[in-house]
């Protein structure tokens, strides 16, 4: 990832994930953030994060938020897209926010005004008009301390559910001692994860047992819960032994 960023031009663009990195489910070290800033700097590159998934790594917004955070103390300019649908279950309505954080400087209020004014252009002409139902229910929890406070314990609880999820099936798979090493779905973090299943065992589960995922062996972990675990690490024990 350095070398990559080492090696693009100067004063590029590179989008980065705060937290909870999709697909992977790995996320790089508080150190490895001031490693990747420092590169940037060097380079004059633009920061762009994607966050979709805040809460969703540690179950902690702040902790989640820290790289974000972190790039603007070392005084980057940079954009931030900001994504409502996981973390308020707000799907169907395509809620977020999208932030633009000038450095500091002397004409800092010059720059943010300039960049407004593109975004009312782009927004007129992509947007026009969006749902604004999400947006407020969205509002009115983050403004609204009691509720915020009850949006945070529902994260934790969310995001304490999916690791559970993973320890178990990790735990199952080890278990009925399933061909391989099991350790990367503990190690990844997040909604995500990558299983290991090549496309052909992903092509055969899905046949055999119904169980959905992307050719890449990418799964959801959110849809894992103690009524159908088992049956899914039988049928990843199943697919794995029978499919080289």
């Amino acid at each position: 990832m350095i070398k990559g960023i080492q090696d693009a031009p100067d004063r590029s663009v590179i989008l980065l994930h705060a937290c909870a990195h999709n697909p992977t489910g790995v996320d790089p070290t508080q150190e490895q953030w001031r490693q990747i800033a420092s590169v940037m700097k060097s380079k004059k590159h633009f920061p762009f994060f994607d966050t979709a998934y805040q809460g969703f790594a540690s179950g902690d917004l702040n902790k989640d938020a820290w790289a974000i955070r972190y790039f603007v103390e070392q005084g980057f300019e940079l954009l931030v897209a900001q994504s409502y649908a996981k973390n308020f279950g707000l799907y169907g309505e395509r809620a977020g926010c999208f932030h633009f954080v000038t450095s500091p400087s002397s004409n800092a209020k010059d720059v943010a005004t300039r960049v407004a004014s593109q975004l009312y252009i782009l927004q007129r002409s992509e947007i026009s008009n969006p749902p604004a139902y999400g947006a407020r229910i969205a509002s009115l929890i983050l403004n609204d301390p009691s509720l915020f406070a009850l949006w945070e314990d529902n994260l934790r609880e969310m995001s304490g559910r999916i690791i559970k999820m993973r320890q178990e099936l990790r735990q199952k798979l080890e278990a009925m001692k399933t061909p391989g090493t099991w350790n990367h779905i503990t190690d990844q973090i997040g909604m995500f994860s990558f299983t290991g299943l090549t496309e052909k065992q992903v092509l055969k589960i899905r046949e055999d047992a119904h169980v959905y995922m992307t050719k890449n062996g990418r799964i959801s972990m959110a849809g894992l819960n103690s009524r159908n675990i088992d049956y899914f690490a039988k049928a990843v024990d199943k697919v794995v032994r029978e499919t080289n």
